[in-house]
């Protein structure tokens, strides 16, 4: 491989290529959103991106695009070349084939299968590959599968909706609606881009929720429900049960055979104090492909998420109203004894839904000065 050297033109071809990738954002998972340009200077001459799992790469559209005229360019794509038969052929191949010269990859692959083989089929033919060029935004862009594929466990998003002074219920639990039309809209998004929604019994019990996806304008492919039922006591009446809206996993303990267990897709994970393992439960949908998880749950198993170091963002909702010093907390379980010992947030991004605010927030490991 070169040491890079990026002109203003490949840097322009690679932003192109993210923004492509990205159109895969609610349907190529548990793939990655990948993006391929295929130019000659600033021609454009093929683009395409993954579309959907078990169909053709985005080099594959990119080069179909291209026809003769890829011979001699450069492709410009988001994530190393695959290298391997899966479902399709090696995209790293068809790039040889179609008599590309030049390869500027943002990223390398981190699944065992490719991780640096793309690269060296290339090389080995003589291509001239380059890899770096917006590193960051193709693996923020894919933060879920670079999760599961690294850490062996999903990217974990926590959803919460609270008033001005931080309550999200009554003190009755009545929670109906705190936010807005155009939040709960706005959620919708976010549950799409998901692998898996994740919710306590207690919740469901509470809420009766279907927690299906509810958009009408984009195709997606349907996020798999979780619910963590650790005594196995979810009741038979429950909506997410009686419908099949999407797929749905329960959760229990392994020191119980639950009433469900023969009727209902579901697995065991070991009892700890509180509850769950919460990263067993994480592995143990890392295997099954899931890239992003969104929690939608109380107070109780958000905190506990928290508290164990399992949270990589926290999607928070704030609504211009007050519900007063009795209702119910936005997180349990989390108590600094000091203000030297208070959970840091980073704000990575705000913005106005309908008459709400919403924040994207990163748990840090800075300490308070």
């Amino acid at each position: 491989m070169n040491t890079p050297a990026f002109t203003a033109i490949d840097h322009v071809h690679m932003a192109h290529a993210l923004r492509l990738a990205e159109r895969g954002t609610f349907t190529s998972r548990p793939n990655p959103m990948v993006g391929c340009v295929i130019a000659r200077g600033e021609q454009v001459l093929g683009e395409g991106w993954h579309q959907r799992a078990g169909g053709p790469h985005a080099e594959v559209f990119a080069l179909r695009a291209a026809a003769e005229s890829a011979s001699g360019a450069t492709a410009y794509v988001t994530l190393e070349p695959c290298a391997h038969h899966g479902r399709t052929p090696p995209c790293a191949d068809a790039l040889v084939a179609a008599g590309i010269t030049r390869v500027v990859a943002a990223t390398l692959d981190p699944f065992a299968h490719v991780a640096g083989r793309g690269f060296s089929t290339l090389s080995a033919s003589g291509i001239t590959v380059e890899v770096g060029l917006l590193e960051a935004a193709a693996r923020t862009l894919n933060r879920g599968f670079f999760s599961r594929i690294e850490r062996s466990r999903p990217w974990l998003r926590v959803k919460l909706a609270m008033s001005i002074d931080g309550r999200t219920a009554l003190a009755s639990g009545e929670s109906k609606w705190i936010t807005s039309a155009a939040s709960r809209a706005d959620v919708q998004q976010w549950r799409a881009r998901s692998g898996a929604i994740l919710t306590g019994s207690g919740t469901v019990r509470a809420d009766d929720p279907l927690l299906t996806v509810r958009i009408d304008d984009v195709a997606f492919e349907r996020p798999l429900r979780v619910v963590l039922d650790s005594g196995g006591r979810l009741p038979a009446e429950a909506r997410i049960l009686r419908t099949d809206d999407a797929p749905t996993v329960l959760v229990y303990a392994d020191d119980i055979v639950p009433d469900y267990a023969d009727s209902v897709q579901g697995f065991a994970v070991r009892r700890v104090p509180g509850g769950l393992d919460l990263a067993a439960v994480l592995a143990q949908l890392a295997a099954r492909g899931v890239n992003e998880v969104q929690v939608e749950a109380g107070p109780r198993l958000c905190g506990a998420l928290l508290r164990e170091g399992l949270v990589d963002e926290l999607l928070l909702y704030i609504a211009p109203v007050i519900l007063g010093d009795q209702g119910q907390p936005l997180l349990a379980g989390i108590n600094p004894a000091t203000m030297a010992e208070r959970l840091n947030l980073s704000l990575l991004d705000s913005r106005q839904i309908g008459p709400d605010l919403r924040l994207l927030l990163a748990p840090t490991t800075e300490r308070a000065a």
